[in-house]
């Protein structure tokens, strides 16, 4: 169990290319017992944003505060306060700070990486049924 003010929770750099004045807490995480997801808070400055990436695993957003866009291959998607985003396993995707005040937003994502769905190998000659495909 683990209960803390935010403000308690170390707030580090997002270092990773493509971003700027953007920065993470992890507020529940595996170091915290926690066995399935993590829970992380983005705090990123006016101007700023998260690199343009994508990955296998989804998020969920939650915005607590200011406004911005998610950009996507679909184009720009404004949000702001109060809204709540999903984010597809492979989507390219980052976060956009539009706003004159911090963008804050909670981002839960799964601790471990979702296992690719492997096909099983079905002769389609042989007795049985083929509904992999």
């Amino acid at each position: 169990m683990k209960l803390v003010h935010f403000t308690e929770v170390e707030i580090e750099n997002v270092e990773m290319d493509g971003a700027k004045d953007a920065k993470i807490r992890w507020l529940i995480s595996e170091k915290d017992g926690a066995p399935n997801f993590a829970t992380r808070l983005f705090e990123i400055e006016p101007g700023g944003f998260t690199p343009y990436h994508s990955h296998s695993w989804e998020h969920e957003n939650f915005i607590l505060e200011g406004e911005g866009v998610l950009t996507t291959e679909k184009g720009e998607l404004p949000f702001r306060k109060g809204d709540v985003i999903y984010v597809d396993p492979q989507m390219k995707h980052n976060y956009k700070n539009t706003g004159k005040e911090v963008l804050r937003f909670l981002c839960i994502v799964p601790l471990s990486k979702p296992k690719e769905e492997k096909k099983k190998k079905v002769n389609p000659f042989a007795a049985g049924t083929a509904n992999n495909c």
